[in-house]
C-alpha cells in the first residue's frame, strides 16, 4: 500500500464518522500513526547506506580495472556438444532431462586442476581479481554446499571443493575473489513457476514453492559468505529467465550486506541498476551500447561499472568453436570499457581436465605484456573528459589524461579546448613532444603515422 493511499483510506474513515465519540477518535489516531510508521518502515527497507568498507572496495574496484571471469562446470565435460553456441547452456540447448543431466558429474574428474598457477597466470596477466562460477543454471555447486548434495564435492569422483582451493590460492598470492552465482536454476524443483528456460524437458513436477526456493538460494549464498572468508563480492545472473517475479532482493541484499558488509554486489539483470546494489555490469557490450540485445536500459549509473566479454563466442568450454578474438581487438575493448570508467572482465571456459585452454593464455600473456608497459593509463584511472568515439578513448587520473587513439585515417586530431589549461602534450613511448595548435574550432593534435602503434597510440596531456 503506498502513503497515498493509507493518508487517503485514514481520511475517508476520519471524515465517515465525525460523530463518534472522542474514545473512538483517539483510537484511529493511534492506528494511523501505527500504520504510517509500518508503511514508512517498509520504505525504509529499500535505502541502502553502503559501509565504509564496502566503499573503500568500490574505490579499490575502480582501481582494478581488469579481471578474469570464469565459467567452469560439469557442462564443460560436454565442450558445447560439437555446436558453436554457448557451452554453459548444453542443459538447456540440448534439452536433456534432469536424470540425464546427472550422470555428468560422475565423471567430471579435474585432476590437472592447479589454482596456483591459475592465480599465478592471473597475476601475469594483469588481472587484479577473478569471478568464478559458484553456480551456473544448471544447478550444480561447485563447492561443499551443505543444503544440498548436488555439488562437486558430494557427487564428483573428484570430491574436493574448488572455491576453497581457488580462494586459498587467491588470498596467498594476493587476488581477490568474486562469486558468480545463477539466481536461475533448471535443477531446483521449487524454481516455480517456471521462466522462460528450462521449462518440461527437465522432468520437474509442475509444481513448486517459490519461497522455499529463495530459502534455499539465501542458504547457499550464506554458504558463500561465511565459509571461504572475506570475499570481493556476489556477481548475480538469471534473474531475467523471470523478470516479473518477486524475488525479495531486499532480503537477499540485505542478507549479504549483513554477512559482509564490505562485499559488493552486482546483477547481470540488464536493467538499471536496483538499490542494494554496488556495481553496475554490461554483458559483452560497452556501457550504454547494445549490440548483442542483452541491455535493456541506456542507463549508466555512477556505480562502479564493469564490461565483461569472451575471447570467441562461449562462456563455457567450448572444443569446436575457434572464433578467437585477437589480442589487439580486446585491449582496444579494455581501453574503450576504461574510457567509460569502468572494467573489463574477460572470461575463460576451463577445460574439464582443470587446466585452461592454452589459446587463452597466450592471449593473456600478450595483454599482459602490455599492461606491463602501458597500465599506467589504465589502472587507478577513471573516464577522461571525451567519451570513447571511433577514433579511440580517454582515461584520466589525477592532472594527467591519456587519449589512447586505437584508429586514425588523418595525422590530425581535434579534440574539444580542455579546462584548466593545457601544460604539454607528449608521447607515451618515448616523452618526444607533440605538436599542437589552439583553434576556435579546438585543440589540433599531430599525429604522425611513423609515431603510430599498431594497438593504441597514447598520448599524455598535462593540465
Amino acid at each position: 500500500m503506498s502513503r497515498l493511499n493509507v493518508f487517503s483510506k485514514v481520511s475517508r474513515i476520519l471524515n465517515n464518522r465525525t460523530n463518534q465519540n472522542q474514545f473512538i477518535m483517539k483510537k484511529l489516531h493511534l492506528s494511523f500513526i501505527l500504520l504510517f510508521l509500518f508503511t514508512m518502515t517498509v520504505f525504509g527497507q529499500h535505502r541502502y547506506t553502503p559501509s565504509k568498507a564496502n566503499l573503500a572496495n568500490r574505490e579499490w574496484f575502480q582501481n582494478a580495472k581488469f579481471g578474469l571471469f570464469i565459467h567452469w562446470g560439469v557442462y564443460s565435460e560436454m565442450a558445447g556438444g560439437g555446436d558453436q553456441g554457448i557451452a554453459e547452456w548444453i542443459m538447456n540447448q540440448k534439452k536433456i532431462p534432469i536424470k540425464e543431466y546427472e550422470k555428468l558429474p560422475t565423471f567430471f574428474n579435474p585432476t590437472q586442476f592447479d589454482p596456483a598457477a591459475w592465480v599465478h597466470m592471473v597475476k601475469k596477466a594483469g588481472m587484479k581479481y577473478i569471478t568464478i562460477t559458484s553456480k551456473h543454471h544448471d544447478g550444480f555447486a561447485m563447492f561443499d554446499s551443505k543444503v544440498s548434495d548436488y555439488d562437486v564435492v558430494d557427487r564428483t569422483p573428484y570430491g574436493k571443493d574448488i572455491l576453497r582451493m581457488l580462494k586459498d590460492e587467491c588470498d596467498k598470492q594476493g587476488v581477490k575473489l568474486f562469486f558468480y552465482y545463477s539466481q536461475l536454476d533448471w535443477h531446483n524443483p521449487d524454481y516455480f513457476p517456471r521462466g522462460h528456460t528450462g521449462r518440461e524437458y527437465t522432468g520437474r513436477p509442475q509444481s513448486g514453492d517459490w519461497n522455499k526456493y529463495l530459502d534455499y538460494m539465501n542458504s547457499q549464498l550464506t554458504e558463500l559468505l561465511t565459509n571461504y572468508g572475506e570475499i570481493g563480492g556476489i556477481w548475480f545472473d538469471g534473474m531475467w529467465d523471470k523478470p516479473n517475479a518477486d524475488w525479495k532482493l531486499d532480503d537477499t541484499y540485505a542478507l549479504i550486506h549483513k554477512l559482509q558488509p564490505g562485499a559488493m554486489i552486482g546483477s547481470n539483470h540488464h536493467q538499471k541498476p536496483f538499490p542494494g546494489e554496488d556495481f553496475q555490469m554490461f554483458e559483452r557490450d560497452l556501457p550504454g551500447e547494445n549490440t548483442m540485445g542483452f541491455n535493456q536500459t541506456t542507463t549508466i549509473s555512477a556505480l562502479p561499472l564493469e564490461m565483461c566479454e569472451t575471447m570467441n563466442g562461449s562462456w563455457g568450454f567450448n572444443l569446436v568453436d575457434q572464433h578467437y578474438k585477437s589480442s589487439k581487438q580486446l585491449i582496444q575493448t579494455m581501453v574503450k570499457a576504461a574510457g567509460y570508467g569502468a572494467n573489463f572482465l574477460l572470461n575463460t571456459g576451463p577445460m574439464p581436465n582443470g587446466k585452461i585452454q592454452p589459446e587463452n593464455v597466450d592471449t593473456l600473456m600478450v595483454i599482459g605484456k602490455w599492461l606491463n608497459k602501458y597500465g599506467e593509463s589504465i589502472y587507478g584511472t577513471r573516464k577522461g573528459p571525451i567519451k570513447p568515439l571511433n577514433w579511440g578513448a580517454t582515461t584520466q587520473k589525477g592532472n594527467t589524461i591519456y587519449f589512447h587513439i586505437l584508429r586514425l585515417a588523418e595525422e590530425n586530431l581535434l579534440i574539444p579546448n580542455l579546462s584548466p589549461k593545457i601544460k604539454s602534450i607528449t608521447f607515451f613511448d618515448d616523452g618526444s613532444k607533440v605538436k599542437f595548435e589552439k583553434t576556435d574550432y579546438g585543440t589540433l593534435l599531430q599525429i604522425p603515422y611513423e609515431k603510430r602503434k599498431d594497438v593504441d597510440t597514447i598520448v599524455k596531456v598535462e593540465i
